[in-house]
Protein backbone atom coordinates (compact mmCIF):
# COMPACT_ATOMS: atom_id res chain seq x y z
CA UNK A 1 0.00 0.00 0.00
CA UNK A 2 1.16 3.51 -0.81
CA UNK A 3 1.68 6.18 1.84
CA UNK A 4 -0.68 8.50 -0.09
CA UNK A 5 -4.46 8.32 -0.02
CA UNK A 6 -7.21 10.44 -1.58
CA UNK A 7 -10.27 11.05 0.58
CA UNK A 8 -13.64 12.63 -0.16
CA UNK A 9 -13.44 15.02 2.82
CA UNK A 10 -12.09 18.47 3.64
CA UNK A 11 -8.53 19.06 4.76
CA UNK A 12 -9.75 20.11 8.21
CA UNK A 13 -11.75 16.89 8.58
CA UNK A 14 -8.78 14.75 7.52
CA UNK A 15 -6.43 16.61 9.88
CA UNK A 16 -8.86 16.08 12.77
CA UNK A 17 -9.26 12.37 11.96
CA UNK A 18 -5.49 11.89 11.85
CA UNK A 19 -4.99 13.80 15.11
CA UNK A 20 -7.69 11.72 16.81
CA UNK A 21 -5.88 8.52 15.81
CA UNK A 22 -2.40 9.98 16.47
CA UNK A 23 -1.40 9.44 12.84
CA UNK A 24 1.22 11.99 11.68
CA UNK A 25 0.77 13.65 8.29
CA UNK A 26 3.75 14.01 5.96
CA UNK A 27 1.95 16.16 3.34
CA UNK A 28 -1.62 17.26 2.64
CA UNK A 29 -3.31 19.10 -0.23
CA UNK A 30 -6.78 19.93 -1.47
CA UNK A 31 -7.59 18.21 -4.76
CA UNK A 32 -8.90 20.21 -7.71
CA UNK A 33 -11.35 17.44 -8.45
CA UNK A 34 -12.68 17.57 -4.87
CA UNK A 35 -11.47 16.00 -1.68
CA UNK A 36 -8.07 15.81 -0.04
CA UNK A 37 -4.82 14.00 -0.81
CA UNK A 38 -2.91 13.10 2.32
CA UNK A 39 0.47 11.39 2.68
CA UNK A 40 1.34 9.56 5.89
CA UNK A 41 4.79 8.59 7.16
CA UNK A 42 4.24 4.86 6.52
CA UNK A 43 1.80 2.42 4.94
CA UNK A 44 0.51 1.18 8.31
CA UNK A 45 -0.72 4.70 9.18
CA UNK A 46 -2.30 4.98 5.73
CA UNK A 47 -4.19 1.74 6.38
CA UNK A 48 -5.56 3.14 9.66
CA UNK A 49 -6.95 6.22 7.90
CA UNK A 50 -8.26 4.21 4.94
CA UNK A 51 -10.18 1.98 7.34
CA UNK A 52 -11.54 5.02 9.19
CA UNK A 53 -12.85 6.62 5.98
CA UNK A 54 -14.07 3.42 4.31
CA UNK A 55 -16.21 4.32 1.29
CA UNK A 56 -14.97 7.93 1.31
CA UNK A 57 -11.59 6.79 -0.01
CA UNK A 58 -11.30 7.90 -3.64
CA UNK A 59 -10.05 4.99 -5.74
CA UNK A 60 -10.23 6.54 -9.22
CA UNK A 61 -8.13 9.22 -10.82
CA UNK A 62 -8.04 12.68 -9.27
CA UNK A 63 -6.91 16.08 -10.49
CA UNK A 64 -4.17 17.50 -8.29
CA UNK A 65 -3.26 21.14 -7.83
CA UNK A 66 0.18 21.96 -9.26
CA UNK A 67 2.63 22.68 -6.45
CA UNK A 68 5.64 23.88 -8.47
CA UNK A 69 5.89 26.84 -10.78
CA UNK A 70 8.26 25.17 -13.25
CA UNK A 71 11.69 26.49 -14.14
CA UNK A 72 12.45 30.06 -13.15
Amino acid sequence: MSRAININATQDHVKAACAKRKVPISAIETLRSGGTRVVMNNAADTAIIAKAYGSKVISGEVTRTPTRMGSL
